[in-house]
């Protein structure tokens, strides 16, 4: 094998130490001894001169130097990839490994759609599809692109907006007879069950006709999970705060009722991150553009 390939290999085996966070997940993944892997960081230490990681017994964590050898050994790598791509023998097929990280819920109901078209329609391309609401530290993790739920902190990435959700008050018919009128007033006296990233005692809603209100509301039950959430309001629990897209078919099937119809909580964003790159590979790029197709086929959210 010539050096630079060598080097190559160094950086790989670095950046999924990196990515497993263990030496013997790394050495797993790649089909490698965990010796070889040790000597292969080992090795790279070495000819750059800095300390990338240090290692305990049980653990392994980046250094600072190591976390910025870490992006440019991964944009390295994707220049690498582009290269590849660009000179296949069949250029025009896509191939290589993508890593996505999608909100789990979204990402289960619709979006596992989108990524599944995508892949039967590129077999060459192989998707890790990886379900988190958290924020993440991108660089860190080592996806090409992260689809969240509002805003996304970090100004080192490429934010784009794929579409705005539509937000409605809902509740069970039983919890609906106990609004008095149609405007937010009337239901100030509503049990509440909230979700805690995006609502508290004070629900901001809008009318139709740009009118603001608040509603403050005493949440009997607040989660940081959007499906405990819906199980909440569907056992009758209280009134929720919940995208369109996440309770099209309980709406349609009369198990839960827009409560407040004329009135819509802040839209949330649905942003696209990923890293700035000279030049994206086209597998990346054919499935930004899936995405955003796709988007437009959810009900509730407005691209």
């Amino acid at each position: 094998m010539s050096k630079p390939l060598d080097r190559l290999a160094l950086l790989e085996t670095f950046v999924r130490i990196a990515e497993k966070g263990t030496i013997s997940g790394a050495a797993r993944d790649l089909g490698i001894s965990q010796g070889s892997a040790s000597r292969q960081l080992k090795d790279l230490e070495e000819r750059l001169g800095v300390q990338l990681a240090r290692r305990t017994t049980h653990s392994l964590a980046l250094t600072e130097t190591g976390l910025d050898v870490l992006a440019d050994a991964r944009e390295l790598l994707a220049g690498w990839d582009t290269l590849e791509e660009q000179h296949a023998p069949d250029p025009e097929t896509l191939r290589g490994p993508l890593r996505i990280v999608a909100p789990v819920a979204l990402g289960q109901l619709h979006l596992a759609e989108i990524a599944i078209g995508f892949q039967a329609a590129h077999p060459n391309v192989t998707l890790n599809w990886h379900l988190q609401d958290e924020p993440i530290r991108f660089a860190e993790i080592g996806c090409d692109c992260w689809i969240k739920v509002g805003p996304v902190p970090d100004d080192t990435l490429i934010v784009r907006r794929l579409g705005r959700v539509e937000r409605l008050v809902v509740g069970t018919p039983s919890i609906a007879k106990q609004i008095k009128g149609s405007r937010p007033d009337g239901a100030k006296e509503l049990p509440f069950v909230s979700l805690t990233p995006f609502e508290g005692a004070n629900v901001g809603l809008s009318h139709s006709d740009g009118e603001q209100c608040d509603l403050n509301v005493a949440a009997k039950l607040s989660t940081n999970n959007i499906m405990s959430l819906k199980n909440a309001a569907l056992s009758g629990l209280g009134a929720a705060v919940l995208p369109r897209w996440f309770v099209a078919s309980e709406l349609a099937s009369g198990d839960l009722i827009d409560l407040l119809p004329d009135w819509r909580a802040a839209m949330l964003d649905v942003n696209l991150a990923y890293l700035p790159a000279r030049r994206q590979p086209r597998r990346l790029s054919a499935f930004i553009d899936a995405l955003e197709e796709g988007f437009g086929n959810i009900p509730g959210i407005i691209v």
